[in-house]
């Protein structure tokens, strides 16, 4: 049968051209959330070894594994020494992160995985705040609600976990060390947009490592507890996926605005789920998933205005 009319030369390169933008906007949005999936399962690996030598030593280790693997590639790569500007910034996020990760895998000790990433979800309500003491943003009604939602979600999840009828005697400091573990989330937030333009995701993932390491290496003389292989087998595991992870969403966030990919964060509730569900056997309840509910919910009245979502 023949067509009714003729199609122009140039309209199947079009077609091809259109394609492949919709395809390379794409690709940022399919690195975070690869990258979400591959973090969720390394708080997994990362709990295991916690649970076996603490959260301290678990990290340390980790940063250590970490810098031995991702030094090469850099090198390889052709990797030069940043400038004083970028270095400093690599060392500012490294004490960050170092300080976030070791807090939340001590408290993930003691809380369910899905508990512990809901919690953590306040992380960009907390940024909100931040942005407003530290860019001199204003505090817009949305942002009041969005915050009290947030709020609730915390409530509902840990009135359930600590109206248990035997709570565990470290579960509320558990929750503490999640809450102040997302509180120094939120700041990351900031500095990893910062850190992603001004340089590429294997330098970052480095001297991230790097700095964490140096940072928590302070107090290993007092504190360093060496894992047996099966810990360090966990550990290393855990330093891979990490540096993969962390690498996929520099990428990421290095070609598309933060405000855009931070909604991915919220799909890290379900690896958490399934993670905690098939390395610990942990229940999903009622109330774990009304506090996200209320949480995310939270979160994004709070990214409906431009000048809000800057925060973040």
């Amino acid at each position: 049968m023949p067509l009714p009319y003729r199609v122009p030369k140039g309209k199947f390169r079009v077609s091809s051209a259109a394609a492949s933008y919709r395809q390379h906007r794409a690709a940022p949005f399919v690195a975070a959330l690869l990258g979400i999936a591959l973090f969720s399962i390394m708080d997994g690996l990362m709990k295991g070894a916690s649970l076996a030598v603490g959260a301290y030593s678990a990290m340390l280790v980790r940063s250590l594994v970490g810098t031995v693997i991702v030094a090469p590639l850099w090198r390889w790569r052709g990797g030069t020494w940043p400038n004083a500007s970028t270095m400093k910034l690599h060392a500012l996020r490294g004490a960050v992160s170092g300080a976030m990760a070791t807090s939340f895998f001590w408290g993930l000790v003691y809380l369910p995985m899905a508990e512990a990433i809901a919690l953590s979800f306040i992380a960009p309500l907390i940024a909100l705040y931040l942005a407003a003491v530290l860019l001199g943003e204003q505090i817009g009604r949305g942002a009041i609600l969005a915050s009290l939602l947030g709020l609730a979600g915390v409530a509902v999840i840990a009135a359930a976990r600590m109206g248990e009828q035997q709570p565990g005697p470290m579960v509320g400091w558990g929750i503490a060390a999640i809450l102040f573990s997302a509180v120094l989330y939120a700041f990351n937030l900031i500095l990893q947009r910062k850190q992603a333009l001004v340089s590429g995701p294997i330098e970052v993932a480095l001297f991230q490592t790097v700095w964490v390491g140096i940072f928590l290496g302070l107090a290993s003389p007092w504190l360093l507890v060496w894992p047996n292989a099966e810990a360090l087998s966990l550990i290393v595991s855990g330093a891979v996926l990490a540096m993969i992870a962390l690498m996929l969403l520099s990428w990421g966030y290095g070609r598309a605005e933060a405000q855009a990919l931070l909604p991915i964060e919220y799909t890290a509730f379900i690896w958490a789920a399934l993670v905690g569900w098939w390395m610990f056997d942990e229940a999903m309840t009622w109330s774990t998933v009304a506090g996200a509910v209320l949480i995310v919910a939270g979160c994004l009245i709070a990214a409906r205005k431009p000048t809000e979502q800057t925060a973040l």
